[in-house]
């Protein structure tokens, strides 16, 4: 063991985190669900829908043989809805392919949907001791800082060169402890703008303390300008109920149900495509317009209240389509904006 990875444990055994649900009665089904939701999301905002996926889905076979748009709905809020389908998609799997039990074998689980290396790696390592080492964005902090790795971790180069770092130090025995201990180090202690150096276990290793320059690593990602579209929701609205349709798989909000979409506040199409006559259009108005940021592009979004005299018969061949219950909700997942606009529409409607 080396005297990094010694000082690391050492310092868990006092102040590392063991109260985490995922940390209780551990599985693989129940520290790969964590692993999913905790990627790109804090701890805090992930355990109440942890807590609500366990009690819902108990098992990976429950997961599996559920609706996705049941998983959907359940993962509303949490963002980044790729991880549920994958999640959904990785339960089949695990339920087909593996009659229910999780692979043991690092290259099997790292196959299955959304799962990567370091994923695989940190649930073989968590439930069966298995001596893999993780590299998630607290970890790579930590390994940048401590070995002046330069260069932003999204570069093949720069991550090759922390999997180094990470495997030279990940031990053979304790593998658990000691990666939970360096996604503590990185969630506690080496913290992205704050780091506590006085507090770190390993500020003696660590060359960017050394240096006195902790914040210049990990490097940034290139700045890029993001660009600016603009799209139109527009809200067909019958008494207490307005028009849903869900979004293909793939593409931004894939499988979640959102307002048709018009590229212009010109809705002749948008109407005349769903059979909505004009002489049922009781008002339309536009509501505040407001931007959704992705991780590539910001949305500019304006909604367009359309208050129906009659409910159409709208037939939708390719896609899903409900009259969504404002009173009664439909338990279906629901893009971001979608569902900031359905809760505030109650108020709009009293207008």
């Amino acid at each position: 063991m080396t005297p990094f990875a010694n000082a690391i444990l050492t310092w868990y055994e006092s102040y590392g985190r063991k109260d985490l649900p995922w940390q209780q009665n551990k599985t693989a089904y129940s520290v790969w669900l964590s692993e999913i939701m905790l990627q790109q999301t804090q701890v805090t905002t992930v355990i109440p829908y942890y807590l609500r996926f366990l009690e819902r889905f108990p098992t990976v076979l429950d997961l599996a043989n559920a609706n996705q748009d049941e998983v959907l709905h359940l993962w509303t809020g949490l963002g980044y809805y790729a991880r549920a389908r994958n999640l959904h998609k990785a339960a089949q799997m695990v339920a087909n392919r593996y009659q229910g039990e999780f692979p043991l074998n690092i290259d099997e689980m790292n196959a299955l949907p959304g799962i990567g290396r370091s994923t695989a790696a940190a649930i073989l390592s968590s439930v069966y001791k298995q001596p893999h080492a993780i590299l998630d964005g607290n970890v790579k902090r930590t390994l940048a800082r401590c070995f002046a790795v330069e260069g932003w971790p999204g570069q093949k180069k720069v991550e090759n060169q922390l999997w180094q770092h990470a495997q030279t130090h990940t031990p053979h025995q304790d593998t658990d402890k000691y990666n939970q201990a360096m996604m503590d180090m990185g969630a506690m202690v080496c913290t992205r703008s704050k780091p506590k150096c006085t507090l770190c276990p390993v500020s003696s290793f660590c060359v960017a303390h050394q240096q006195g320059n902790p914040l210049d690593y990990p490097g940034k990602k290139p700045k890029k300008d993001k660009p600016i579209k603009a799209t139109w929701f527009v809200i067909i609205h019958y008494q207490g109920y307005v028009w849903l349709e869900q979004r293909p798989q793939s593409g931004i909000w894939g499988g979640l149900f959102c307002f048709p979409e018009s590229p212009n506040q010109e809705l002749d199409n948008t109407l005349d495509q769903r059979q909505i006559k004009e002489s049922t259009v009781i008002r339309h108005h536009h509501l505040i317009a407001f931007r959704h940021t992705f991780s590539h592009y910001h949305l500019d979004i304006t909604p367009i209240l359309v208050d129906l005299s009659k409910q159409p018969d709208i037939v939708m061949e390719a896609n899903k389509g409900l009259w969504y219950n404002l009173s009664q909700p439909e338990e279906v997942g629901l893009a971001a904006p979608v569902k900031q606009l359905l809760d505030s529409l109650p108020a709009e409607l009293h207008n």
